[in-house]
Formats: C-alpha cells, sequence, structure tokens
C-alpha cells in the first residue's frame, strides 16, 4: 500500500509541477504596452483642451502661479494599458484565460521616477489574442520632481503629458504584474518596462 501511495503522489506531484510550469509559461507570454492618457488635471483643471500656457483663463493661471509659489502642483490622469494575453490555443499554447490579481509598477516621466502605485481590483485578460484595457489612476505632485525646471516648462510638461495634443511617449512604466492561478499567486517572471510604441 505504502509503493502505490507514493506512485500516485509521484504522480501527483509531477501533473502538478507540469500545470505550474505552464502557467508559468501562461504569465511569461502577456503583453502590455500604455495605450492612452485621459482625464489629467492640473491643479483641479481640466486641460485636455489646451495646447499652451496662453490658452488658460486668467483666474486659471493665477490659480496655477499660486500654486507654484507654494510649491503645490498636484496632478491626476488615467493611464489605459494594453494586456494582450497570446495563449489563444494556436501555436501550441492551450487556450488560457488569465487573471490579472496585481500590478504594481513604478512610473517614470521623462526617466525620471515618480510614484509607484498598484491595480484596485482584478482583471480578466482572456485567452482571445486580443488586448484588454487596464486602468492606473495616478496622484501625483510635479513640485516633488521637476521643481528645479521652472514654472513654464513644468505647465508645458503637463500639457505634453494630458493636453489637447499629449502624447504617452515622455511616460513609461515598470511593473511585475502577478496573477491568480488555482496553484497560487504567480508572478511575472521579471520587472518589465512598458512603453507605449511596442507590447513588451
Amino acid at each position: 500500500m505504502k509503493k502505490v501511495a507514493l506512485v500516485i503522489l509521484a504522480i501527483a506531484l509531477a501533473v502538478t509541477g507540469c500545470s505550474v510550469f505552464q502557467a508559468i509559461t501562461n504569465v511569461s507570454r502577456l503583453k502590455f504596452k500604455i495605450n492612452s492618457v485621459a482625464g489629467f488635471k492640473l491643479a483641479g483643471i481640466n486641460i485636455e483642451n489646451k495646447k499652451k500656457i496662453s490658452d488658460f483663463a486668467s483666474v486659471d493661471a493665477l490659480k496655477l502661479s499660486a500654486g507654484f509659489i507654494n510649491g503645490k502642483l498636484p496632478v491626476q490622469f488615467t493611464i489605459y494599458v494594453d494586456a494582450k494575453n497570446p495563449n489563444n490555443g494556436t501555436g501550441g499554447y492551450p487556450r488560457t484565460d488569465v487573471t490579472l490579481e496585481s500590478f504594481p509598477y513604478k512610473l517614470y516621466i521623462d526617466d525620471k521616477e515618480t510614484i509607484s502605485g498598484d491595480i484596485t481590483s482584478n482583471v480578466m485578460i482572456p485567452g482571445v489574442g486580443e488586448s484588454s484595457i487596464i486602468e492606473l489612476n495616478v496622484r501625483l505632485d510635479l513640485i516633488d520632481f521637476f521643481k528645479d525646471q521652472g514654472y513654464d516648462r513644468i505647465i508645458n510638461l503637463a500639457l505634453a503629458l494630458g493636453g489637447k495634443n499629449g502624447s504617452t511617449s515622455r511616460i513609461k512604466l515598470k511593473a511585475k504584474p502577478i496573477i491568480s492561478t488555482p496553484f497560487g499567486s504567480i508572478p511575472y517572471p521579471g520587472e518589465i518596462t512598458i512603453v507605449d510604441y511596442q507590447f513588451n
């Protein structure tokens, strides 16, 4: 009986080991890319329809100037990240839906590390070869990280990120996604850099 039990245990461990390895493989194949930035507010002012400093109304310009003098220019916005799960049943990989349990990230603006954050709830990434969206709600104070650049450059930085002609090219994320599996939480094999021009 002991021998039979040992054989059954060995088989179970082998099957579990293969399943865990498959889960890790599936996790490592996930790809991410910054899609867009939306809802950008500078000191509470929506700047999505503004291209340059002169576009601000007088009262808003005074508010921004006062904020700069007082060392406070908070911003809030949402970063939308595309998450692609290529485990769609082709190429020798089984179709596998993935649940993103955690997405600890560091935000870089102009290659300067700023804040860290995470998702607030699980995100399902179906194995259909298409992209799902991860929403990252960001809050930080530009003065904390760019106070040496002066008023005009800080305002122009905000406009470059979230203004009418804003672009995601000046931001990147470093993240280590964590996936929920029947075998427990499995982290991405290593920290990845996420940009807007290619899936990483």
